[in-house]
């Protein structure tokens, strides 16, 4: 997401840069491709009009004609209205009385069911008790997803199928909920094609027997600017108290994410990224104006890596690189924690610059998905003394290997040479040793 919004972003500050001292011309050339870029990037006229005038008023200000590179005073400018804009951090009121109803709405197809599966995961990581209470009795399916998702991650629920009404279905559910002492009821409510009527009254009536503490907007952040229409329409009939964006991981121009909490005043308070069911992060303005401007985002990297990275293994791991003990099974554990990091594209778009790197040098994500599970592959065709000594792997073994990875034998090959090229270097390093990296200084 946001990927086209960066880019352009990028191209315009980079032509600041080569100025020095900036003229009102200058800051006004910069500010019309900026309200280009948005736009294009889906954000709403009225919100581009707002931040390019708060943006204009500061850059043309003392702020940046006494700054000593005033280039650098703008984007930081830029920065930090992007920040405004997009709001506060949200949390979840989950004080008072359990247990505490979230409500979720939104139209058909925008990720409820299962996003409602993935806060009930998060909230129990967090302590809490979740109940599933499955509401929608009208998208095919919709109910047996709620039910296989909540076995998969081990969380009571409670459904009635499709006959009840949904009123009916979301206050016995709470009932259950409570006599179970729940202390998070999470309902997953009926969306339609687009807001009527009919829906907006059922969804009243759910509200009004339930009395949630929280009513969420899960928003599609593909849906493009018609997404601020949905958002103002749920807001004024329901009284919205945050939104939470999916598919953020997809090819979104991501504007929806500025103008819906720009235009409700709403606080988003997730982000949906990925299929996975752990993929849903807390929001953080701040490290998503980072993103957007290309200056990464290492605090989430970092909390990423904490969640995927057990730290007695991280020990282990690293006497056996000073030992240069290292093996293909050590290296296969590694490969499957980075993936429970998310997509390579993803992490190194956390990397401040790396991102803008991946685009020039042309790294394809699916490619690069691709090339790591054909080397986890080509592991787990081995048997354990193999991993642990590949010095065993002669020409009979490779065959089999590659036949049993639906590889070929120039692929394990690869694999082995590039082991032993880290091996050496992590030998050297455990040494104190500088390692020379074919290609690096020329």
């Amino acid at each position: 997401m946001f990927e086209s919004l960066s880019d352009r972003l990028h191209n315009v500050f980079e032509q600041l840069g080569r100025k020095g001292k900036l003229t009102e011309d200058d800051v006004s050339s910069a500010m019309r491709e900026v309200r280009m870029a948005l736009l294009e990037a889906d954000v709403s006229l009225k919100v581009t009009k707002d931040f390019i005038k708060r943006v204009k008023e500061r850059s043309i200000g003392a702020e940046v004609q006494k700054a000593l590179k005033p280039s650098q005073q703008v984007i930081k400018i830029v920065h930090e209205e992007l920040i405004d804009t997009l709001g506060q951090p949200g949390r979840l009121n989950l004080s008072g009385a359990t247990p505490r109803v979230i409500m979720l709405v939104g139209l058909q197809g925008s990720g409820k069911t299962t996003t409602a599966a993935k806060l009930a995961l998060m909230l129990r990581r967090d302590g809490w008790r979740p109940w599933l209470v499955a509401g929608d009795t009208y998208r095919p399916a919709a109910v047996d997803q709620l039910v296989t998702l909540a076995k998969q991650i081990q969380v009571p629920y409670h459904e009635e199928g499709t006959n009840a009404a949904p009123p009916d279905i979301c206050a016995r559910g709470l009932s259950a909920a409570k006599a179970d002492n729940a202390t998070v009821v999470i309902l997953d409510t009926a969306g339609r094609l687009q807001i009527d009527d009919s829906m907006m009254a059922e969804l009243e009536a759910i509200r009004d027997r339930t009395h949630p503490a929280e009513i969420l907007l899960v928003a599609d952040a593909m849906t493009g600017q018609e997404a601020v229409h949905i958002a103002e329409g749920f807001n004024e009939r329901l009284g919205l108290t945050g939104l939470i964006l999916t598919k953020v991981d997809g090819d979104a121009r991501g504007g929806a994410a500025i103008s819906m909490r720009a235009v409700t005043g709403v606080p988003i308070k997730y982000m949906g990224t990925g299929e996975k069911i752990d993929g849903l992060e807390l929001f953080h303005p701040d490290r998503l104006a980072s993103r957007i401007l290309g200056m990464g985002d290492m605090l989430t990297l970092i909390e990423k890596a904490e969640e995927a990275f057990d730290e007695k293994e991280a020990e282990q791991l690293q006497r056996k690189l000073l030992k240069n003990q290292f093996t293909l099974e050590d290296f296969l554990k590694q490969l499957q924690q980075v993936k429970r990091m998310g997509s390579i594209g993803q992490v190194l778009d956390m990397i401040p610059g790396m991102g803008r790197m991946r685009q020039q040098l042309n790294i394809d994500n699916e490619q690069a998905q691709q090339q790591l599970r054909k080397v986890e592959a080509i592991i787990r065709s081995m048997t354990p003394g193999e991993r642990r000594n590949p010095k065993m792997l002669n020409a009979s073994r490779k065959r089999r290997i590659a036949a049993g990875s639906g590889t070929s034998v120039q692929d394990v090959n690869a694999l082995i040479k590039q082991f032993r090229e880290m091996q050496r270097m992590m030998k050297m390093l455990g040494k104190g040793q500088m390692p020379r990296i074919p290609g690096m200084f020329g």
